[in-house]
């Protein structure tokens, strides 16, 4: 069928149209049978070459691509917005696990630093006890001498 079948199977659709009753006396509304509706849109469809036909199972492949890609696009995204949430997790810890070690190692510093102050402390108690004790001991043994000495002075 031309161009001019299809045109006219067009015109008997609107004249099909254009003579039916309208419903409830609202004129954008009609009452049609639609055998002869259904008909003529066959005939249309039939007219059309076979590039038509086979175009639109072109596009409709075409489109089913589109959502393939957009769907494998979308699950793509997903899975690197997981792995960038799983990259930031990680982050996190080692970030939190660096700012602990900073931490600990504050904190072993400030004992280690205490800890010196207190054996200085402590030693320095030692010493001054032993300095306070060997000041005893040599007052005696001057005292002892001195006793040896004026002894032995008269004796001799």
């Amino acid at each position: 069928m031309d161009e001019f079948g299809v045109m006219g199977l067009l015109d008997e659709l609107a004249d099909i149209i254009e003579n039916s009753k309208t419903v409830l006396g609202n004129s954008q509304k009609r009452q049609v049978e639609i055998g002869p509706v259904l008909d003529i849109l066959d005939e249309i469809r039939e007219s059309f070459p076979e590039e038509f036909r086979e175009a639109r199972i072109i596009v409709k492949d075409r489109q089913g691509m589109m959502e393939g890609a957009e769907i494998e696009a979308n699950r793509i995204l997903n899975e690197a917005h997981e792995q960038a949430r799983a990259i930031v997790s990680e982050q996190e810890i080692v970030r939190l696990a660096n700012q602990r070690a900073e931490e600990i190692l504050r904190e072993a510093s400030e004992r280690e630093r205490d800890m010196r102050f207190g054996a200085e402390d402590y030693a320095d108690q030692i010493f001054a006890g032993l300095e306070e004790t060997l000041g005893k001991l040599t007052n005696n043994v001057t005292r002892c001498r001195d006793r040896l000495n004026n002894k032995g002075g008269q004796q001799r």
